[in-house]
C-alpha cells in the first residue's frame, strides 16, 4: 500500500540490498493469509496486522531496536499488511521507520497511525511529524485517538482525505470507553475506520457498534485481541488444551483460536495483537490463514473459554 510513499529505498541501502539482507521477504507472497475488503472499492488488507503500543517503545536501544526489526521481518515474511501506531506510544514511529528502512519498506505495508494532541489546530503539524518517524509521504490511514479534540481533528482529517494526503480517516476508542459518543460519531460523520477493543471476553461492540459499522460500510480494527496479554497469559500459565473440536477450524495454538474468533466476526477487518517477539508474531499470522468459525462455532468457542 505504500508504494508511493517510501522513503530512501532507491537511493543509500536500495531496495535491492534490503531484501537481499532480509532474504524472507521475497517469500512473503506464497504465503496467503485471508484478506477482508476495504470500504468504497479500496482495496483489501490481510486480517491479522501488527499494534506498537508499549512494544515497540524501545528508545535508541539498538538491541532492542534490531530485536524489534526482526519482529517486522518476520510479519512481513508471513504475509502482514496493516501496522498500527500512535504519537502516545513513546519511542516507537521512530522505531518502525528504523525497522521498515532496513527492510525497504515492503510493499504490503498498510500504515495506520494517529492524531493525538488536544490541539485541535494541530492535525497536519502532528500527521507530519509522525509520517517523519515513520519515513513515509503520507499514511493510508489516519484515526484520532481516543476521540481526543475530535471534531477539530476529524474536520482536518477530512480536509486532508479529499486533498490526497491521507488515504482513510477514522476514530478509536479502547476497553469499551464512550462507546455512546463512539456510535453518534459514527451516525454523523463520514467514516472509513474505527478501532475498538474486540476479542472473545470483551464483547460489548457486538450490541451496536459492529452492527453499526456493517451497515455503514465502516472498516472494524479490534485492539487488545489478548486484553493486553492476559487472555493468552492465563490459558498457557494453566496449561489450558484447546477444545478437542479446534481443529474443524484449523486452531493450533491458542493465538489461533483467540484472533480467529475476532476476524471471523462480519464487521472486523482486521486484529492487531502486538508482541516483541519473532516467534509469536508467526503464531499471530497463522490465525488469518485457513478456516475460519460460523456464527455457531463462534458460540462453541465462547463457552468453552467461558469453561476455562
Amino acid at each position: 500500500m505504500v508504494g508511493y510513499s517510501r522513503r530512501r529505498v532507491l537511493g543509500g541501502l536500495g531496495a535491492g540490498l534490503a531484501v537481499a539482507a532480509w532474504p524472507g521477504l521475497a517469500a512473503a507472497a506464497g504465503k496467503a493469509l485471508n484478506r477482508a475488503a476495504l470500504p468504497n472499492g479500496g482495496g483489501s488488507i490481510p486480517v491479522i496486522g501488527m499494534g506498537t503500543w508499549r512494544t515497540f517503545n524501545v528508545g535508541g536501544d539498538p538491541e532492542l531496536r534490531e530485536a524489534r526489526t526482526q519482529v517486522l521481518a518476520a510479519f512481513f515474511e508471513e504475509g502482514g499488511g496493516l501496522i498500527d501506531s500512535s504519537p502516545m506510544y513513546g519511542s516507537a514511529q521512530s522505531v518502525l521507520g528504523h525497522g521498515l528502512e532496513k527492510l525497504g519498506y515492503p510493499d504490503s505495508l498498510f500504515a495506520a497511525d494517529k492524531v493525538w494532541t488536544r490541539d485541535g489546530g494541530a492535525t497536519r503539524e502532528q500527521a507530519a511529524e509522525s509520517s517523519a518517524n515513520w519515513g513515509l509521504e503520507r499514511f493510508d490511514l489516519l484515526q484520532v485517538h481516543n476521540l481526543l479534540a475530535w471534531e477539530a481533528h476529524l474536520e482536518t482529517l477530512q480536509a486532508m482525505k479529499e486533498a490526497g494526503e491521507v488515504g482513510a480517516i477514522g476514530i478509536t476508542t479502547s476497553h469499551g470507553r464512550r462507546l455512546d459518543q463512539f456510535e453518534r460519531i459514527m451516525e454523523r460523520h463520514e467514516l472509513d475506520f474505527i478501532q475498538l477493543t474486540y476479542n472473545i471476553r470483551d464483547r460489548w461492540a457486538e450490541d451496536r457498534i459492529l452492527p453499526l459499522a456493517r451497515e455503514k460500510g465502516i472498516a472494524v480494527i479490534a485492539n487488545r485481541p489478548y486484553q493486553g496479554g492476559s487472555l493468552i497469559r492465563g490459558v498457557q500459565r494453566r496449561g489450558t488444551p484447546l477444545p478437542d473440536w479446534a481443529d474443524e477450524i484449523d486452531c493450533r495454538t491458542w493465538a489461533d483460536f483467540l484472533l480467529k474468533f475476532i476476524v471471523s466476526h462480519p464487521a472486523v477487518t482486521c486484529a492487531i495483537p502486538a508482541t516483541t517477539s519473532a516467534e509469536h508474531v508467526r503464531e499471530n499470522m497463522a490465525a488469518g490463514r485457513g478456516i475460519m468459525p460460523d456464527a455457531a462455532q463462534r458460540q462453541r468457542m465462547i463457552e468453552a473459554l467461558a469453561e476455562v
